[in-house]
């Protein structure tokens, strides 16, 4: 078995603008770029990865017929990404023009968060609780 060199499980987003999300995703809220692989047309992003500066990551692409699978929905997705920083997230996002929905708050498990919509309604719950 060979050495697992990022997360096991990644969560997949699918945008009708995926280059604007790919553009919002690193510059707003500050993933980094790790892998384009455009559609056959050149524009659309057939799969695309970004990382984490903390660790794990996202898969993303554009709405494309895929083998015949039902065509998901856009901005129905939610994720959960862990930071030691959730204000300087909450900062960019700001900056950025993000629709933010929660200013940063405590929770009661001890978490720092804040919850802020991406450009197609994903909604994306940075903290710093890491999980059990």
């Amino acid at each position: 078995m060979s050495e697992q060199k990022g997360p096991g499980v990644w969560p997949g987003l699918k945008y009708d603008d995926a280059e604007a999300a790919r553009v919002f995703l690193t510059e707003v809220f500050g993933f980094t770029e790790t892998m384009t692989v455009r559609g056959d047309d050149g524009v659309s992003i057939a799969h695309g990865e970004l990382k984490w500066s903390e660790g794990g990551g996202v898969m993303y692409g554009s709405m494309l017929d895929e083998n015949g699978l039902p065509k998901p929905s856009a901005g129905s997705q939610w994720l959960y990404v862990v930071t030691a920083d959730p204000d300087a997230v909450h900062q960019r996002a700001t900056a950025g023009g993000a629709k933010v929905l929660t200013e940063p708050y405590e929770t009661d498990y001890g978490s720092r968060n804040v919850t802020i919509a991406d450009p197609e309604g994903n909604v994306w719950t940075f903290g710093t609780y890491p999980g059990a």
